[in-house]
């Protein structure tokens, strides 16, 4: 009788020990997203065409992009501003694109925590424009942009 009164006690802790045992939590979920940006030819604005001797930098930060050759690029905007200012050039040309929009932050769950939205997106660049001639087909100097929340298309497509 004690023996089994032990065998009990002993199953009854060993299920409270496995019972309390949190399950282990991994962010999967998509985090905070960068700004997809998609190079056109400005004389035909269905074809991707690559910027060639490509830098992209943060104004104060180090350069992301250095003298590279790409139709597509990633850029991150900053969540503790509501403006980033980026400076692209191409050789010795130069444009600057302002940036400016709202940051909301999202709950995405407990092993993520939040990610930021970027909602009321404005681009607008400057008035030399070196290289590029515009965004969108309307080849406009300035661009506005609903959201940005997930990395699954293009947000900005930069004719030059």
């Amino acid at each position: 009788m004690l023996k089994m009164k032990k065998n009990y006690f002993f199953l009854l802790l060993i299920t409270l020990l496995v019972s309390s045992c949190e399950k282990d939590d991994f962010c999967i979920d998509p985090i905070t997203p960068n700004m997809i940006i998609r190079f056109y030819d400005a004389t035909n604005p269905l074809e991707t065409k690559a910027v060639t001797d490509l830098s992209v930098n943060p104004e104060g930060l180090e350069d992301l992009y250095t003298s590279t050759s790409l139709d597509s690029i990633l850029i991150p905007l900053d969540v503790t501003s509501n403006q980033i200012i980026y400076n692209f050039s191409t050789g010795t040309n130069i444009d600057i694109l302002t940036i400016n929009y709202e940051v909301e932050e999202v709950f995405v769950s407990r092993s993520c925590g939040f990610k930021a939205i970027f909602n009321n997106v404005t681009i607008t660049s400057d008035t030399a424009n070196d290289w590029i001639l515009g965004f969108t087909t309307s080849l406009d100097n300035t661009i506005t942009i609903t959201t940005i929340e997930n990395e699954s298309a293009a947000h900005v497509q930069i004719y030059h």
